[in-house]
């Protein structure tokens, strides 16, 4: 009985441990970014997914002309009182509650596809019998980019099949954040096999290409073990628990202007990369969350080469006079804040000590 009470009391130490370094800073961190170099067309194509296939067409409708289209044409038909787009992708914008910006639609029979993108990448959208399903490509923006306008089915035999051009974001000059992309290769069929895509091993309402992309587990509708399957999970990768420290950072998660119904958005998630226990357990009450970790040899493939973090929580750092006061910072939509927060009588007190804005 000793050994294992001792046992315990030696895994509580280390575990209190790696929750110390994985979530507090003792002195300010450096900052390792460092720019990492665009892809070249080569790499693109020697390091794409084994179940996507790539062939250079004869006849094609280039970057540029699909790029000049969906930057003028299409925003001058916003402006419109009587806008085609809203007619022609009405039925896609009620049943996935505008949760992508939706293109290529095509008709076959009783179901209708259409491509979509949203933060996270793009996407095959399909409605049959009233239902509504969505298959992640795992075709990340930072290298493909899909036409606006498919001059062939994309739906065809089996397969799906894609026109667009292997692009590269480049930095606009002057506009620090603000990334534009640059053609590398026109003229590209991007084919995957139906089969492929809609596999969804663990029945979750997920593909595989999904959740091998952000890091859940194909084979396990319930990633975390919480009782909650990962497509009605709102942290579906952790389970929540509740503890100042995850309440701290459930008060910093960003929030909308807007009134938007999240639970009715399931392929609507904000992406975080951290490696903290407690920001980890948050049980957010919104949209849903993912988590990657911070050292890029443990991301995923997906992860690595596409920037999905819209907005980050840093660590916590403590203050050295007062137990109570902690210090910790968030940033997003162009902002950059600092905060310095107590917990007295139960609850935090967030302050604002400075603000960055780009």
């Amino acid at each position: 009985m000793k050994k294992l009470y001792l046992f315990a009391v030696l895994t509580a130490l280390s575990c209190s441990k790696t929750i110390e370094y994985r979530c507090f800073i003792k002195e300010a961190e450096k900052n390792n970014y460092r720019e990492y170099k665009a892809y070249t067309a080569k790499q693109i194509l020697d390091e794409k997914a084994d179940y996507l296939t790539i062939t250079t067409l004869k006849k094609f409708r280039s970057f540029e002309q699909d790029s000049v289209y969906a930057h003028k044409t299409k925003w001058r038909m916003y402006e419109k009182a009587t806008n085609p787009y809203d007619i022609d992708y009405k039925l896609f914008k009620d049943k996935f509650s505008e949760e992508f910006l939706c293109f290529g639609k095509q008709q076959s029979g009783n179901t209708q596809y259409a491509l979509g993108r949203n933060n996270l990448g793009y996407w095959l959208l399909k409605i049959e019998n009233n239902q509504s399903f969505a298959y992640f490509l795992g075709l990340s923006f930072s290298h493909y980019y899909l036409n606006e306008i498919q001059t062939t089915p994309i739906i065809k035999d089996g397969f799906l099949q894609v026109e667009g051009s292997l692009v590269q974001i480049i930095k606009v000059p002057g506009l620090p954040g603000h990334d534009d992309y640059s053609a590398l290769e026109d003229g590209k069929l991007f084919t995957i096999s139906l089969k492929d895509l809609i596999k969804d091993s663990d029945h979750d309402g997920y593909n595989d290409i999904f959740e091998e992309s952000f890091g859940l587990n194909p084979n396990n509708k319930d990633t975390d073990g919480d009782g909650t399957d990962d497509f009605n999970d709102q942290n579906p990768m952790f389970t929540s628990e509740k503890n100042k420290f995850s309440e701290l950072y459930q008060m910093l998660l960003p929030t909308y202007a807007t009134t938007l119904d999240f639970k009715k958005m399931p392929y609507y998630f904000e992406v975080f990369k951290s490696d903290c226990d407690y920001f980890h357990q948050i049980n957010p009450t919104e949209y849903r969350v993912l988590f990657s970790p911070e050292d890029k040899n443990r991301q995923t493939g997906y992860i690595k080469i596409t920037d999905v973090f819209d907005f980050g929580i840093s660590k916590i750092k403590k203050d050295k006079k007062d137990p109570n006061t902690f210090y910790i910072n968030k940033w997003g939509s162009g902002s950059f804040n600092d905060y310095a927060v107590e917990y007295k009588n139960g609850k935090w007190e967030v302050g604002l000590v400075s603000q960055t804005v780009s």
